[in-house]
């Protein structure tokens, strides 16, 4: 899966026309969600005291695309302190703003947001399947040919005993897991935010998730390099103990920071009839962005680290400080 994915010769997010030329995801949806995190990024400021330096970190960047909306978006006082970070084993894409900083690792002691929206599905892992034997490792083949191979080792055994009990297939977490706690780690103060298809213990799926996309449309995972390969997240397992943290819907979350499908009022058209079909084209992609059969059912992740928990997502029921 991440030679797949990610490998130097023929990975599939090293490709030129990047994530975009074969999905959509709620950044290439609207520009209001570029909003939506620049709200949420302007209070992250205020709730650290309006450091000197901001870092906006962006996990699994793609082509940039989330950063180059907010920094269009963001305030010239704040976009005078703002430190954008674009995490992303691609290469620099052509046309980005100067001031992004172009890396394949989160930078580390920083203080600010850091956002992962659809990163943590791609992050590789293995699945296991139960039998009479017990679990073993669903070994793959490159045309997609499965067979089962080993017993999992102590640490995927443990993993699956606390986190996916049940079912004949299980995805094993543990990666996702250590990916995300380094990256929350790397925080000095700030806020992480994980958004991505997602699972928790009270809704854990049968059947495995791991599927496939190519030109906008879901095939067959096979892992040679042609399609994205992606798996829903235990998002239950991934956060980090020890933090104040949220789980929540795309739903709730975008409509706390201002993003909703509301229509505007009838009057508009005829006072102002060029305003109101903007309005209109804003309340479609705000009610697809919030649509919980599609980009609103996303599940979010919100972690507080050493810092107030910022005024919108404050008022959403469900913080909880996680303990080990």
């Amino acid at each position: 899966m991440e030679q797949a994915l990610y490998g130097a010769d023929g990975g599939f997010y090293r490709r030129p026309e990047g994530p975009a030329g074969h999905f959509r995801t709620s950044v290439h949806a609207s520009p209001r969600y570029a909003g939506a995190v620049t709200r949420l990024l302007t209070e992250v400021d205020a709730a650290l005291g309006h450091p000197e330096e901001l870092a906006l970190v962006d996990v699994g960047a793609g082509r940039g695309e989330l950063l180059a909306g907010v920094l269009a978006a963001v305030g010239p006082e704040l976009a005078g302190r703002l430190r954008p970070y674009a995490v992303e084993l691609a290469d620099r894409p052509a046309g980005l703003p100067e001031s992004v900083v172009w890396t394949d690792r989160v930078p580390d002691g920083v203080s600010g947001l850091l956002f992962a929206n659809e990163w943590l599905d791609n992050v590789p892992l293995d699945s296991a399947e139960r039998d009479e034997q017990g679990l073993r490792y669903v070994e793959v083949a490159p045309d997609g040919t499965e067979r089962l191979g080993d017993p999992v080792d102590r640490a995927d055994a443990d993993w699956a005993a606390r986190w996916w009990p049940e079912g004949p297939r299980v995805e094993l977490g543990g990666p996702r897991d250590a990916a995300w706690a380094a990256a929350v780690g790397a925080l000095e103060r700030g806020l992480a935010v994980a958004v991505d298809y997602a699972h928790t213990r009270a809704d854990r799926p049968l059947f495995e998730t791991l599927t496939g996309f190519r030109e906008g449309r879901e095939v067959r995972p096979v892992p040679d390099g042609s399609c994205d390969l992606t798996a829903h997240v235990a998002l239950d397992a991934v956060a980090v103990p020890g933090v104040h943290s949220l789980w929540t819907t795309q739903r709730e979350a975008l409509r706390a920071l201002g993003v909703d499908g509301a229509r505007p009022p009838l009057a508009l058209a005829s006072s102002d009839p060029v305003a109101y079909l903007r309005a209109l084209g804003g309340a479609g992609e705000g009610a697809e962005l919030t649509d919980p059969a599609g980009l609103g059912g996303f599940g979010w992740l919100a972690q507080a680290v050493r810092m107030p928990v910022p005024e919108s997502l404050a008022g959403l029921p469900g913080w909880q400080t996680l303990t080990p």
